[in-house]
């Protein structure tokens, strides 16, 4: 099966230590066993940080989410250290070279590919392009609520959801480079138009998207009827 696994930058750069990557690493290799696996790696709060830099500098915010994508791709660089021989060890550029370098039958891992695409939309682009069969986005939450459950004590969770609702739940947003809270329309619109079986899940424990593969756990995101 081929799975495209999507690891949120604040869950994987978090403490600034190597421990998340080679927790990652041991898991996706793990799972690289029995499928082909394609990962997309975010920015986190070094990335944010970075886009207020260039914010402060009158960056446009196309230049503030080229910031962000190097970021991203930094982070990536890290995963394919992590994973040594078993990863492909140049970060893709864009869907095509992904897709290209996949014959080697080694895990690819990419952060971002161009400004306003979140790394959820990456991921769910990628998704689309490579014919994947499941997309897991491992975040900083345990699955899709209808606002930030961080923020709002009384925060609901969907333990499942159609795109057509996610829309609904995304049209307040205010889409700004390094804001992106769960997935943008984009991502969304992909996985709508795609069928694409997603699940959004809590990254902190890289255990999980095991459980998202065999089980259920988190959010799952339901096709279109």
């Amino acid at each position: 099966m081929k799975i495209v696994v999507t690891i949120g930058g604040s869950i994987i750069i978090k403490d600034y230590d190597y421990k998340k990557f080679r927790d990652y690493a041991e898991v996706l290799q793990d799972l690289s066993k029995e499928h082909q696996i394609f990962v997309v790696v975010g920015g986190g709060k070094t990335a944010r940080d970075y886009i207020g830099i260039a914010r402060g500098l009158e960056a446009s915010e196309a230049m503030c989410d080229d910031v962000g994508i190097e970021v991203t791709r930094l982070n990536a660089k890290l995963l394919i250290t992590a994973l040594g021989a078993d990863a492909y060890p140049e970060v893709p550029h864009n869907f095509r070279e992904a897709l290209q370098f996949a014959s080697s039958n080694r895990i690819i891992v990419m952060g971002g590919t161009e400004p306003a695409h979140s790394t959820d939309a990456v991921g769910s682009i990628l998704a689309e392009f490579v014919g994947a069969e499941l997309l897991i986005n491992a975040t900083s939450v345990d699955g899709l609520y209808n606002k930030d459950p961080n923020k709002y004590p009384d925060a609901e969770k969907f333990d499942e959801v159609k795109p057509s609702k996610m829309m609904e739940l995304m049209s307040t947003k205010d889409i700004k480079a390094g804001t992106y809270e769960f997935f943008d329309m984009t991502a969304i619109q992909i996985i709508k138009r795609s069928s694409i079986k997603t699940v959004i899940l809590n990254g902190g424990d890289p255990q999980n998207i095991k459980t998202a593969i065999n089980g259920k756990i988190g959010t799952i995101i339901l096709p279109e009827e």
